[in-house]
């Protein structure tokens, strides 16, 4: 008992460290940051040393054991390599606002006729209209000067019916003659009919908010800043989101990307863009040739090309646009393996990280897809290690004493789970994060093997968007694999649970059976990604906003394109399924009534009463679908999820993976 309870001390040690000091400090300082880095990376590396000098050495050399050790070894160092290079990142941190404040002062203090010329660019393939109107009518709504101000419509598919549209809306419509180079290739020959001085790049289904360059464009004063990148926002939830049933509580995938990582490469002058969202310097655009063709993931190059220059990336980490997530796995799965595959590609280019001119060494390794090469490979050996030991006795490291394991790793993990809790806490949870990312391994581990076998052998595939676009799937591929792991995990603890059919003994087989709950655990939550739920084509925002539905007035509480819910104290005077509903800022809508719920809510200041929630559905064209357009996704409303509420997220799960495993 004494040497288990002096194992446990460097786990008081992180415990006391964090609970005193961390989370009792603010994460937007870059000393605390530092301290708090420096401070994981200390037991990540004394944990590597530990397992160097006690567990891999000192492993008996006969055998094809020493192989399986001395793999596993190589694999954590691979990824104490990435976690030490996350650590480094993330012990800075910068917020801009108070500098786009700062500048936009002077930037807009000028006389309008002095202000630059700004192209914006809306690249499309094949994305319908329902997906195209809104970028567009939210482009021309942007608050800029009208003279100083063009919207170019990229379209890669030369289609009539857009072209009609464009010309509608006062946008201009640009084709060329073929398809080459995709999207890079596109905005290239955007280039050659544009002349503005910068240009705002919006993908078909991102709606630019209306002061979107009256925050991004002040930080071009400084003539050595190539592309200012904001973050990106979601009008609709992500395939992780949706069949996790998560909706509500638990944030889209990439905030944790663009909400934290971003800002903390942006303070070391790493952050690069990504395409969409984002704003660049023509005269910067012009001096790396236009925009890279060689890589899939042209955003990234861009960035690379740029640093080669001298020219820098600012990120400025507002909500100054929306966009559409993907739609289901199919889309997500499209749009990851499309940036895994760029990012590998940037080593075998001239103007990669590798052999890139004008890259300092810091920015060298920050642009090494490190990532993308570790993660994957590292979850799934996380899977292997304890059926590896269940079915064959494969140790995996010379194994003396449960104390020494309990001494070294759990500290670690401890430090690393508590920091990312106190540096984002409201973007991660260790169970759910790692179970999104185990179920992405089984597609994205062979993009990576086949992306650095053959890194130019798939070409540039866009992230199917909107209707057209609603078939629910069921990944069954990704569904095998987990199922398949699952089992065999669970026969292996079954077999070693009788002593007939037991082959392993010793003090490792505890340690092993934990590791096997936690894998199965983590599994049967990934295995609820796979099942795709019903998608809305219209998505709408909360809203809390006086209206009027023939005479009895009421609240909106839900909003989009098509249709409205409206609480209202009662159901007397409506005869009709054909009522009219009036709000601010609209001419009467004449809206078809299709449902009517009921449920206790306060609608008045008289306190809580019996509310009645009307449907209404509507058609809207011509200015008013415009008037809407530019209401809901230009800025007023979102669908951000500022906390997580963390035992809704653990009780929700519980309950689905309980249902889904007595469904199965």
């Amino acid at each position: 008992m004494v040497q288990y309870l002096v194992a446990l001390v460097p786990t008081f040690v992180v415990l006391a460290f964090f609970f005193l000091g961390p989370f009792n400090w603010s994460r937007d300082h870059s000393w605390t940051r530092a301290v708090t880095c420096a401070f994981v990376a200390a037991f990540a590396l004394r944990y590597m040393f530990w397992r160097l000098t006690e567990t891999v050495l000192p492993y008996p050399s006969d055998g094809p054991s020493i192989y399986w050790v001395w793999i596993l070894f190589i694999v954590e160092v691979l990824a104490c390599f990435e976690v030490i290079l996350f650590l480094i990142l993330m012990s800075r941190y910068v917020d801009r606002s108070a500098e786009a404040d700062r500048l936009g002062r002077v930037f807009f203090a000028r006389d309008k006729r002095e202000l630059p010329t700004v192209d914006v660019f809306i690249p499309t393939y094949n994305e319908p209209l329902d997906v195209l109107e809104r970028t567009i009518i939210g482009a021309r709504s942007l608050d800029y000067p009208a003279d100083k101000l063009n919207v170019y419509v990229l379209d890669d598919q030369r289609r009539d019916w857009l072209k009609a549209y464009c010309e509608e809306k006062n946008v201009i419509h640009v084709t060329r003659g073929d398809n080459s180079h995709a999207k890079a290739g596109n905005m290239n020959n955007g280039l050659k009919v544009s002349s503005g001085e910068f240009i705002a790049i919006f993908d078909a289904d991102f709606v630019p908010y209306r002061h979107f360059l009256r925050r991004t464009l002040p930080f071009f004063s400084d003539e050595s800043i190539g592309i200012v990148q904001t973050p990106q926002h979601f009008f609709n939830v992500d395939p992780v989101q949706s069949n996790l049933g998560l909706e509500n509580i638990w944030p889209d995938e990439q905030r944790l990307f663009f909400d934290e990582i971003a800002p903390s490469r942006d303070a070391w002058d790493v952050s690069f863009c990504c395409g969409s969202c984002s704003i660049a310097r023509r005269k910067a655009i012009d001096a790396i040739g236009g925009f890279p063709t060689e890589s899939i993931t042209e955003d990234l190059l861009t960035t690379l090309s740029m640093l080669n220059k001298g020219y820098k990336t600012r990120y400025l980490n507002e909500r100054l646009s929306m966009g559409l997530a993907a739609e289901n796995l199919t889309g997500y799965f499209v749009q990851r393996e499309r940036w895994c595959q760029g990012g590998i590609q940037t080593l075998y280019l001239y103007n990669g990280p590798l052999r890139g001119p004008g890259l300092t060494l810091f920015q060298r390794i920050m642009f090494l897809p490190a990532s993308w090469l570790v993660q994957y490979l590292v979850r799934f050996t996380i899977l292997l290690v304890p059926i590896v030991y269940l079915w064959f006795g494969l140790l995996p490291l010379y194994f003396t004493d449960i104390a020494d394991y309990v001494s070294h790793q759990v500290p670690l993990l401890a430090a690393y789970f508590l920091l990312m809790l106190w540096i984002t806490p409201t973007r991660y949870l260790p169970v759910v994060s790692s179970a999104v990312g185990t179920f992405a391994t089984f597609r994205m581990l062979p993009t990576v093997v086949s992306s650095l076998v053959r890194p130019f052998g798939k070409p540039f595939r866009v992230t199917p968007k909107g209707s057209g676009n609603e078939a629910n799937q069921f990944d069954r591929y990704s569904f095998a694999w987990i199922a398949s792991i699952m089992t065999i995990t669970v026969l292996g603890l079954l077999l070693n649970i009788v002593p007939e059919t037991s082959h392993v003994q010793g003090q490792f087989s505890p340690v092993a059976a934990c590791w096997s709950g936690i894998n199965i655990l983590v599994l049967l939550i990934a295995s609820l990604i796979c099942f795709e739920k019903p998608r809305r084509l219209f998505h709408a925002f909360k809203l809390d906003e006086p209206a009027v539905v023939d005479d009895v007035p009421g609240q909106i509480v839900s909003l989009a394109l098509d249709k409205a819910v409206v609480a209202v104290p009662s159901m007397a005077r409506f005869q009709s399924k054909s009522v009219t509903l009036k709000f601010a800022g609209f001419a009467p809508i004449q809206a078809e009534l299709r449902q009517v719920t009921q449920r206790r809510s306060s609608i008045s200041r008289s306190g809580d009463k019996q509310a009645y929630y009307l449907h209404l559905y509507f058609e809207l064209s011509g200015a008013a679908r415009d008037s809407m357009i530019i209401k809901l996704y230009t800025g007023r409303y979102s669908r951000d999820i500022r906390d997580i509420d963390k035992v809704a997220v653990s009780i929700n799960l519980l309950l689905r993976s309980f249902g889904r495993t007595r469904t199965l």
